[in-house]
């Protein structure tokens, strides 16, 4: 047999930079004397004459490329190129070539230095590469074929190549007619070849070939040669599932063949890729491109086609809120528009857009409302996928809805409670439904893709209709399971229901204000949420904390107001002591709670906290926590202290200016020996700072004695110059005059106005009985002026 390792064919490059086959052979390197060195000698193939002689020049750059194909430059435009049938040749002419020219055979190119022109004809050798020949269509060559192909997946350009020869010579019906040859005969050998060729040939990723094999008359065979992995002892019967099992359900019989046909071949072609092609490795996914592309088209058509039937999609919203529909029929339209969807996922958003718009006006959140509330499971899971879609793309569309049943639907039937009755309803042990709509309500409820325009503010419409309508609805369980101050239930069903909707309310907390705040004020909601830290499942017990964590986090007066007036951390401190200091979550929780406390110096939860459980926290040691929270609160209360002190001296300093009017002015002397006076008085107070309380009253008295004698001295000797006498008749008319130039009262008032002055008053200036002051200015020698009487 000739040995094929050798077998090439030649090209040469012509003149219109295409290649010319100049023939196949074998190629050999010898010694030639008449070129006098080693040479390239490609013989014929067919009778043995000298096709090619081709001495290797030392300055020559060869390049390798595909592992099977050899390229030089033979003098000016003249390029020509070897492409062997096996790689196992192309290296040993290779290593041959490098010997001679004294480089590594690990090298694509044996000349590092190449002028620029030189580059860019190698560029254009490698887009215009010699074709691919394929061997012929025979049982005895599947072998080669399957090899062939195998090699040109690891180069771009000999995938094009090949790719093309496939699809100009019809290379795909000749195979598949030998795959009904090799299964008559049983051949198996055949048929694993055929398994590795149409594998492979998916791998070229060329929607041309998928054309071709995914035709109707085509593509049962294609995936019948799929059926023999060699991997595989026994035969996988992908052919009898599409045909006869997998059936195709028409909710609203498909007039439209056209239609018909292309959901036909989405479905087989997305069971091809899914199913029967083998998981692609890392390198082989990429490959796998254009076929995903292939579906992606088809179902962007499909989406198409039926959106512009309007006759099909008003018949099919007409037949699914008839309430005569059959439950079965109701379930295979609600599939069916669940898949329309699903399609829908690949459209760009301006198509989307109308899509989603065209779904709306035909009333898909009215029979929504209808088929979340079936029985039938599938019809109701299919339901909820639908509407996640919706919101997901946009929330304002149910939004808006919602608005518009407020006011003429009967709370139990608008949307919005439906989703929650159903969320709460969900008798699914691992509450999958619930989970889904639990985030389709969260994406409602999310004031950051709320629309706030000029003359609509759907944010605030939205959140008041939910908070006056639904959100009684959606804490129902809560309040219920915590009536007694004990959890009623503790089955996985219900407490999992209960996390659902404290990360929900969490959730708002965080999100909303004033609705939210409102909501937990009237229904002492925190308290009851607290009732769940009794709850022998820890995450749920962790649900609560955290609710209680974000309300904290906000550092809102209000709320915490109403945690220390409920005495609300009572709950915590009680579960962190059954905790016992074992290390888990709970215990680092509450922990970190305390100390954002600390951190962020919120003073009176601080000061709660240490005044009503700090006997029950001192004992933790192995944090720092709770004794810094005592050391914060010692310091405030020091700091309190200071303030308190500070506002009674500031209180008795400020004491005499009551008495005092602008109308008399004193001398400064005077004033600088009573100021000395106070501040020896205030120093005997600030050395008796633990008496300060009792005997401020003391003080205040004293002090006031004392300014009032000295007034009583000045208008004595006033009235022994020029004043009016003044006696101790009370009835008697007089005029009090004020000497403080401070004050800003005036009691100069005629003698009928007496019976409204305070008692202390009348004392001070008509009895006398402080006469301290008087003795003290004498002793002193200073000379009060006379006050001017007006």
């Amino acid at each position: 047999m000739t040995d094929t390792r050798r077998r090439v064919k030649l090209y040469a490059l012509n003149a219109d930079r295409q290649w010319d086959d100049r023939g196949t052979g074998h190629v050999s390197s010898a010694y030639v004397d008449r070129l006098k060195g080693i040479s390239l000698l490609v013989r014929a193939e067919s009778d043995g004459s000298l096709l090619l002689e081709s001495k290797i020049q030392p300055d020559t750059a060869y390049q390798k490329q595909q592992d099977t194909l050899i390229v030089w430059s033979e003098g000016d435009n003249f390029d020509l190129a070897l492409s062997f049938q096996e790689k196992a040749g192309c290296d040993e002419i290779w290593e041959k070539i490098c010997q001679v020219q004294g480089k590594d055979p690990s090298v694509e190119i044996t000349q590092d230095i190449v002028e620029e022109s030189e580059d860019e004809r190698f560029d254009d050798m490698s887009d215009s590469a010699p074709p691919i020949e394929l061997p012929s269509c025979e049982l005895s060559r599947l072998e080669d074929i399957s090899e062939l192909i195998s090699n040109c997946l690891s180069s771009p350009m000999r995938k094009e190549k090949l790719a093309a020869a496939i699809e100009s010579e019809g290379y795909i019906r000749k195979l598949l007619n030998l795959f009904h040859m090799c299964e008559d005969l049983e051949n198996y050998e055949g048929l694993h070849h055929l398994y590795d060729i149409f594998k492979n040939i998916f791998l070229l990723n060329k929607n041309a070939l998928f054309e071709v094999m995914f035709s109707d008359d085509v593509i049962f065979d294609v995936v019948g040669c799929l059926e023999y992995d060699p991997s595989c002892i026994t035969r996988k019967k992908h052919r009898e599932y599409l045909k006869q099992q997998a059936k195709f359900r028409e909710a609203i019989p498909i007039r439209n063949t056209e239609l018909l046909s292309k959901i036909h071949q989405t479905f087989r072609v997305q069971y091809i890729q899914d199913v029967v092609l083998p998981t692609p490795s890392v390198f082989e996914d990429n490959m796998l491109g254009t076929l995903n592309s292939f579906i992606f088209f088809n179902k962007v058509e499909i989406v198409s086609l039926v959106q512009e039937d309007e006759k099909f999609l008003t018949e099919l919203f007409a037949m699914l809120t008839d309430v005569n529909t059959l439950d079965s029929k109701r379930r295979d339209l609600v599939l069916f528009l669940k898949e329309f969807c699903n399609y829908s996922q690949n459209l760009q958003p301006q198509a989307k857009e109308t899509f989603y718009k065209t779904l709306t006006n035909l009333g898909i959140l009215a029979a929504l409302e209808i088929t979340l509330a079936m029985d039938d499971q599938k019809t109701k899971t299919a339901s909820i996928d639908i509407l996640t879609y919706i919101v997901e793309y946009s929330p304002s569309f149910v939004r808006e809805y919602t608005l518009q049943q407020s006011n003429n639907t009967h709370e139990d039937q608008i949307l919005l409670n439906i989703v929650i009755e159903q969320m709460i309803c969900d008798t699914d042990p691992e509450l999958g439904g619930a989970v889904q709509l639990m985030g389709v309500l969260r994406i409602l409820l999310d004031p950051e893709n709320m629309l706030a325009q000029v003359n609509k503010s759907e944010k605030t419409d939205f959140l008041n209709f939910f908070y006056k309508h639904s959100v009684q609805i959606l804490i129902a369980p809560l309040l219920e399971n915590t009536a007694h101050g004990e959890p009623q239930k503790e089955d996985y069903q219900t407490v999992q229901l209960l996390g659902l909707i404290l990360e929900l309310l969490s959730f708002c907390v965080e999100h909303h204000t004033y609705h939210i705040k409102n909501c937990i004020l009237n229904k002492d909601l925190l308290r009851r949420i607290l009732v769940l830290m009794k709850s022998t499942h820890k995450f749920l017990v962790l649900c609560a904390l955290r609710f209680m964590r974000k309300l904290i986090a906000l550092k809102d007066e209000f709320y915490n107001r109403y945690i220390i007036k409920g005495n609300l951390f009572a709950p915590v401190v009680d579960a962190f002591v059954r905790n016992n200091g074992r290390y888990n979550l709970l215990d680092s929780a509450i922990i970190e709670m305390f100390e954002f406390i600390k951190l962020e110096d919120i003073k009176t939860l601080c000061s709660h906290v240490v005044e009503n459980y700090g006997k029950s926290l001192d004992d933790i040691g192995y944090v720092q926590t709770f004794k810094t929270l005592k050391s914060r609160y010692d310091q405030h209360q020091d700091k309190l202290k200071d303030r308190d002190r500070n506002t009674l001296e500031s209180i008795c300093f400020s004491v005499p200016s009551i008495l005092r009017n602008s109308r008399y002015r004193r001398d400064q002397r005077q004033l600088d020996e009573e100021e000395e006076m106070w501040f020896n008085e205030e120093d005997d107070f600030d050395d008796n700072e633990t008496m300060v309380t009792s005997n401020t009253s003391d003080i205040l008295s004293k002090k006031l004695d004392t300014d009032l004698d000295s007034i009583g001295k000045i208008i004595e000797k006033n009235t022994d110059t020029n004043g009016p006498k003044i006696n101790n008749n009370s009835s008697q008319k007089a005029t009090v005059l004020n000497n403080n130039a401070n004050s800003g009262t005036a009691l100069a008032l005629p003698t009928t106005n007496t019976e409204n002055k305070s008692a202390l008053f009348k004392r001070s200036l008509v009895d006398y009985e402080g006469g301290d002051s008087d003795e003290e200015e004498e002793e002193s020698g200073e000379v009060t002026k006379r006050a001017r009487l007006s």
